[in-house]
């Protein structure tokens, strides 16, 4: 192929899987890796396309911290069938934690008729919205309040986690990259998630597909320390196999009827 149809193919893989790898390139196209860079330095820098480490991806791979008014409006229709089928994990008499994040909150108004629930969470919205259950027991984390997310952090939230332990944990996060690993916007909703992390028997990640192959400013902990996610269905087929390859369960809901597939 001639520079201007590698460089055509290129654009329609991103445009198909929204990241993909230098290696797959090169064999696909039967050219040298160092070809490939080459055309991805000239793509980038026309602002077509970004690089990460052996990785070409669609979107800015940086994350700015937004509002939770304006993040909880984007890929609504995922974000319901994620919470919907994440509250179905939750037991009578269990006690389970929920971090912050717009698709807590979505996850937070499906639990319902659940006998005898006790929730822990750094959220003040899912605060809320749970305490209006007689049945829940609503233990919120105290601390300073992020503006942008509603959400308690600092040592006081982190230090009362040292007398809890809960059978679940359920995290929203801003970005999953398979180099960098799980990531927030912020240092200190990093620092609370780690340790939410610690007093959790299992962390279950929402995060709908748009977040895979972005970073925030904060990494969280690696791919391999989480348990399970939960999807949708755009997430791509090299990205589910990857999440296997790091010993992740992963569960892909289908958006239009809220089924699953595991």
């Amino acid at each position: 192929m001639i520079l201007s149809e590698r460089q055509h193919y290129i654009m329609e893989m991103l445009r198909r899987h929204s990241s993909v790898a230098v290696t797959l390139l090169a064999r696909n196209l039967q050219v040298s890796e160092v070809t490939i860079r080459k055309d991805l330095s000239q793509l980038e820098q026309n602002n077509l396309l970004y690089r990460t480490h052996g990785r070409a991806v669609l979107l800015n791979p940086f994350i700015g911290d937004r509002h939770i008014n304006e993040k909880e409006k984007n890929n609504a229709a995922e974000k319901l069938a994620i919470g919907r089928y994440a509250a179905g994990l939750i037991a009578d008499n269990d006690t389970v934690m929920i971090a912050s994040g717009t698709t807590m909150h979505y996850l937070a108004r499906e639990i319902k008729d659940k006998d005898q629930l006790t929730v822990i969470t750094s959220a003040v919205p899912v605060t809320s919205i749970l305490s209006k259950d007689k049945n829940n027991q609503v233990i919120q984390l105290g601390g300073s309040v992020r503006n942008s997310s509603l959400s308690a952090v600092g040592p006081y939230a982190e230090q009362m986690l040292d007398n809890f332990l809960c059978s679940k944990l359920f995290l929203g996060v801003d970005g999953i990259d398979f180099e960098y690993g799980l990531t927030t916007t912020n240092f200190m909703e990093a620092s609370l998630n780690r340790a939410m992390m610690r007093a959790s028997q299992q962390t279950i990640v929402l995060a709908d597909s748009s977040k895979f192959g972005r970073r925030g400013f904060s990494k969280i902990c690696g791919v391999e320390m989480i348990n399970q996610v939960i999807t949708d269905d755009k997430i791509p087929e090299e990205t589910l196999r990857m999440l296997g390859e790091n010993g992740v369960r992963v569960t892909v809901v289908k958006c239009s009827d809220s089924s699953a597939s595991k």
